[in-house]
C-alpha cells in the first residue's frame, strides 16, 4: 500500500463538503504552503492556489497521508474542472501533492485573488 501526502485548503477540509472523501486517509495536520503561491476563490464555491515566481504568499490548510486509490476513486473524480493535481511546496520545504488552479482557469469569470485573506476559511467567515 503505497502512501502519498495530500495538501487541501478548501472543501476537502475538515467539516468541508469533500472531506468525506478522505475518509480513509490519516489526518496530519494543519500546514501552510511556502510563500510561492498566489490563492483564488472561484465563484465563492472552491478555492484553488497557483504557483508565482514572485508575490507569493502562504496558503494554510490540512495534509493527509492518503492511498493512491483513495485519490482516484473518491476525492479526484469530484475536484472541480478548474483544479489540477500537481505537487507544491510547503513551509517547511518539502512537497506534497495538491489541487492547483489550472493555467486557464485564472482569468475565468467569477475568479477572484484572495490570497491576502488569511486562507479559505478566514475569507468564509469574512463574506458571511
Amino acid at each position: 500500500m503505497a502512501l502519498v501526502t495530500m495538501f487541501v485548503n478548501g472543501q476537502a477540509m475538515s467539516g468541508g463538503t469533500l472531506n468525506d472523501a478522505l475518509h480513509r486517509a490519516r489526518f496530519i495536520g494543519k500546514v501552510d504552503t511556502a510563500p510561492r503561491y498566489r490563492f483564488y476563490s472561484v465563484r465563492d464555491e472552491f478555492p484553488g492556489l497557483h504557483p508565482v515566481t514572485d508575490g507569493g504568499f502562504v496558503v494554510p490548510g490540512e495534509l493527509y497521508e492518503v492511498e493512491y486509490d483513495v485519490l482516484r476513486d473518491e476525492l479526484l473524480p469530484r475536484e472541480p474542472e478548474e483544479l489540477e493535481l500537481g505537487v507544491i511546496e510547503l513551509a517547511d520545504g518539502s512537497g506534497s501533492l495538491s489541487m492547483r488552479m489550472r493555467e486557464n482557469s485564472l482569468t475565468a469569470e467569477g475568479v477572484t485573488d484572495i490570497s491576502d485573506r488569511g486562507g479559505w476559511l478566514t475569507y468564509l467567515a469574512a463574506t458571511r
